[in-house]
């Protein structure tokens, strides 16, 4: 008797699991086209406009100048505000612009008691105004001492970039109307202790914003690396896997049934992904499995700290001898946050990838409310979820437990609220479900249980 190959036997076995397998549902043509448009109105040069003007403000240290209309963070907020203030004009009023602060001491960074300043414009959702979608940068820069506030620090790239792309964003998107509500926000006091991340996150919980997802850009503009690789293809996305404001509820389920790669944090950045993927050919998003680069932070950090799903967006090669550092040349190299160092067409791309991100976003519907899923002991798998205002149907999603992103699907009408999964072992598998509106977009998929749900239920009350 002969025996096949064994690649042969894998090859084979693979294409029947393949053939079996129903393809992802394809976007419509309208969506495509929408989100097309939106993306070919990312400007070069308003990118360079916008960094150039912050550069000119010589520091904008979180306790620098506030007086100043020329020099300091001060003169940074109020260009911001005049930037948000335009764009409102041209709409017809559509952005309400705010400037949450806080008073704080925080040694040894902020060792004297400081104003710290956000500013922020709100364009309200025309459906579901109280879902909320995020996106920031911030504002203030550094040098070597981080409390050096009077020697000039450029923060071309380390933050003025993000902020361009918050504000590239606003321009384009405060021209369009959509369901959530968007907002755009220019932090201060990173640098200082995270502390306009801090600040924004108790904004939202102040106005009881439902937050659906926030997109933190925080050094985005540059291609090539220290050690002299250049990326110009790829930006890197941010995510933890266990969400930072666990309940203990949610631990124990995690605990029992998995979820430790399924954060709303981490199906955001999932989404991110399949954003560029479906619209950014050649452009691609590198998923880490961290909240953010090893042993550091942003201001995506206090959001997730508050329960919000967050992801970092940075560049993929970070120049080392250009962040945190005096304007210098010493053995050759040149050190310092210097505009010279942004890739515009790079920045552009990282632009498009966000506002397409929040446009979808704000389009779709909001994920389930909650989602299970039941099949233990048996050969099939039941997935069920909460009905979605707006969902005019959904996508019910499956991968192996190994797999990085969700790789089966079958679409279900918008009046079923479960589907039966025959020959899905329960054992086997991670299930999600998204919800998708009359127009085609869709919502990030929800976890299968209450450590995915990007909404929790309050805590009940105490008896």
């Amino acid at each position: 008797m002969k025996f096949a190959p064994l690649a042969l036997l894998l090859a084979a076995s693979l294409a029947s699991a393949c053939a079996t397998r129903p393809a992802p549902p394809a976007e419509p043509p309208a969506v495509t086209s929408a989100l097309s448009a939106i993306g070919a109105e990312v400007s070069e040069q308003k990118l360079r406009g916008y960094i150039a003007k912050m550069v000119s403000f010589g520091t904008r240290h979180t306790l620098s100048d506030t007086v100043s209309d020329t020099r300091g963070v001060g003169a940074a907020r109020r260009w911001v505000g005049s930037e948000f203030k335009a764009f409102s004009a041209d709409c017809g009023g559509c952005l309400e612009i705010v400037t949450p602060s806080e008073l704080i001491t925080s040694p040894p960074r902020v060792p004297v008691a400081t104003e710290i300043m956000d500013v922020v414009a709100i364009q309200r959702g025309t459906g579901d105004p109280n879902r909320v979608i995020i996106i920031q940068g911030h504002l203030d820069s550094r040098v070597t001492d981080a409390m050096n506030a009077i020697s000039d620090a450029p923060g071309a790239n380390d933050d003025a970039s993000g902020v361009a792309a918050v504000i590239e964003t606003a321009r384009i998107l405060s021209k369009h109307k959509f369901s959530a509500t968007l907002v755009y926000a220019a932090l201060t006091g990173e640098e200082q202790g995270l502390h306009g991340g801090r600040i924004l996150a108790n904004y939202a919980k102040a106005q009881g914003w439902k937050v659906e997802a926030v997109l933190n850009n925080d050094i985005v503009g540059n291609t090539r690396g220290s050690g002299g690789v250049v990326s110009s293809d790829r930006v890197r996305v941010f995510s933890e896997g266990v969400r930072s404001a666990e309940s203990e509820a949610q631990t124990a389920a995690r605990k029992s049934v998995g979820g430790e790669v399924d954060s709303p944090s981490r199906n955001l950045a999932r989404y991110v992904d399949q954003i560029a993927a479906r619209h950014l050919g050649g452009f691609d998003v590198m998923m880490v499995y961290r909240r953010d680069r090893f042993g550091r932070g942003g201001d995506q950090v206090p959001m997730v700290e508050a329960g919000f799903p967050a992801v970092r967006v940075t560049e993929a090669s970070e120049n080392y001898t250009r962040q945190h550092q005096d304007l210098r040349t010493a053995d050759g190299i040149v050190y310092g946050d210097t505009i010279d160092g942004v890739d515009f067409p790079y920045l552009a791309r990282v632009t498009r990838l966000n506002a397409l991100t929040m446009a979808s976003l704000a389009s779709a519907p909001p994920p389930p409310l909650e989602v299970k899923v039941e099949g233990a002991v048996g050969p099939d798998s039941t997935v069920s979820w909460t009905a979605t205002p707006g969902a005019e149907s959904y996508v019910v999603w499956w991968r192996g437990t190994t797999d990085p992103t969700w790789t089966d699907s079958r679409v279900v009408a918008g009046t079923e609220t479960s589907v039966l999964l025959p020959g899905v072992v329960i054992d086997d598998w991670f299930f999600g479900v998204s919800a998708v509106s009359k127009d085609g977009y869709a919502s990030p998929v929800q976890f299968a249980g209450i450590v995915g749900a990007f909404f929790p239920p309050p805590p009940a009350a105490p008896k």
